[in-house]
């Protein structure tokens, strides 16, 4: 009989699995940007309840977490170079941002070629910007022929408010109306009216008489600040504002008209009026703070001191940029100076005294050099061009380099700090602007 044998059932395995803990999905870093562009108390109303909105927005959305707000206050579209928006740009660009709304296309920028730009940028990076107005987000497939599109209408829009504004202020200046005169420093408005503001005046007086006595706009600037006169905007003050005052025929009661104007609404290049438009002198204009009389001797000594500084800068310039950069800080001018083998320029005040008494930042000779050829769209640095072209450089705060040409534009450039562990190549230039001065004030 053969044997029998039991065949084993097959046995089941059951293997326990622990889920992991799933991980919570990224929240998305949504940024808000807003942008008015004066600062009159609606518009200031406008640009808080702007910022109110989305942030209000942003943080009740389930899936968005707040990247914080852009806000720019009396900054005009059509430019670029506005503090909150560059400052927004840096943040994307270091990775702090997945998403940026604004209200509209116009409050994002007016000009098209600026808006695409950025937002094509953006795209890059993977960034996307919604226009809530629009109903239109820069990643979608049609985003960018619909702001193409739209922005041209706003661009035109900007081109129509300052047509209208230009041709207001054109007939005031013929029927010899006075513009901004309230924003200079001896004027106020008092009841309606255009009045002299006594205490401010003093200081006014002051500056001419000490000018023509012998001391210099240095000295002036520096002894006002010893004693802690304000300037009209609560600022410090400095040389190139007391020379301004002193050229201002505004403080004899009489005023030359449309001696700059603006070329474009876009680019907002300020010119020399040189005969391109016509110019008028509205004598008795307003009250007077000076006499013509001492007037006249504060220019015949500002002409003589130009005429020795532009012979001695002749005879001593060693350098292209010898004699040619001021100081914003002190008002004293910028000196080359070589240190572990790199050049830079420095404040001559920050070199001689130190620190305590400029605090002016130096500036790479490199940028300078590349910085001019930016101004003047050349491709290498030409001297020849460089001294027929710019008449100076002033440097009024950190990072900020501002080019006065020949031909009467003031042109503005803004430049990065390289970091240490990179070379000169890796600098990003933030472009070139053009801004009004204000000294047709």
């Amino acid at each position: 009989m053969g044997d029998e044998r039991e065949s084993n059932p097959m046995q089941k395995t059951v293997i326990k699995r622990i889920p992991g803990v799933r991980s919570l999905p990224k929240l998305k870093r949504v940024a808000a940007y807003a942008r008015v562009s004066s600062g009159k108390d609606a518009m200031l109303h406008s640009l808080s309840s702007q910022v109110s909105y989305f942030s209000r927005i942003i943080q009740n959305h389930p899936g968005w977490t707040y990247a914080g707000t852009y806000a720019d206050e009396a900054y005009t579209g059509t430019k670029t170079n506005r503090p909150e928006f560059q400052r927004m740009l840096q943040d994307c660009r270091a990775g702090k941002i997945d998403l940026i709304m604004t209200k509209s296309i116009s409050r994002f920028a007016r000009n098209t070629v600026g808006l695409l730009c950025a937002v094509r940028e953006l795209r890059e990076l993977g960034i996307g910007v919604f226009f809530e107005e629009q109903n239109i987000n820069s990643l979608s497939g049609e985003g960018e022929l619909m702001l193409t599109i739209l922005a041209s209408f706003a661009q035109e829009e900007s081109l129509s408010v300052s047509e209208n504004r230009k041709w207001q202020i054109r007939r005031d200046f013929q029927a010899g109306k006075p513009m901004n005169l309230m924003f200079i420093y001896g004027y106020h408005l008092l009841d309606g009216k255009l009045e002299i503001h006594e205490e401010q005046a003093k200081v006014v007086r002051r500056i001419f008489r000490s000018y023509i006595a012998g001391m210099g706009s240095c000295r002036i600037a520096a002894e006002l600040r010893q004693e802690g006169i304000p300037t009209l905007c609560g600022g410090e003050w400095r040389s190139g504002l007391v020379r301004d005052m002193l050229k201002n025929e505004k403080y004899t009661g009489s005023a030359f008209l449309q001696k700059t104007y603006v070329t474009d609404h876009v680019s907002k290049v300020q010119k020399t009026n040189q005969g391109e438009l016509p110019m008028y002198f509205a004598e008795g204009s307003h009250p007077a703070i000076i006499d013509r009389e001492t007037y006249e001797q504060a220019q015949q000594i500002l002409a003589e001191n130009r005429r020795k500084s532009n012979a001695q800068r002749s005879h001593t310039a060693r350098y292209a940029f010898s004699g040619m950069i001021e100081c914003g800080c002190c008002g004293k001018h910028y000196r080359r100076k070589t240190l572990n083998g790199k050049i830079w320029w420095q404040c001559t005040t920050y070199l001689a005294k130190g620190k305590q008494y400029c605090q002016a930042k130096q500036i790479p000779d490199d940028t300078l050099y590349e910085l001019t050829c930016e101004v003047l769209g050349l491709s290498s640095f030409d001297e020849e061009a460089f001294r027929a072209k710019i008449q100076s450089i002033h440097i009024p705060f950190d990072n900020h380099v501002v080019f006065q040409l020949v031909d009467g534009r003031v042109i503005e450039t803004i430049w990065t700090d390289r970091p240490r562990s990179k070379s000169r190549t890796g600098d990003k230039f933030q472009g070139t602007t053009n801004r009004m001065e204000g000294k047709s004030l």
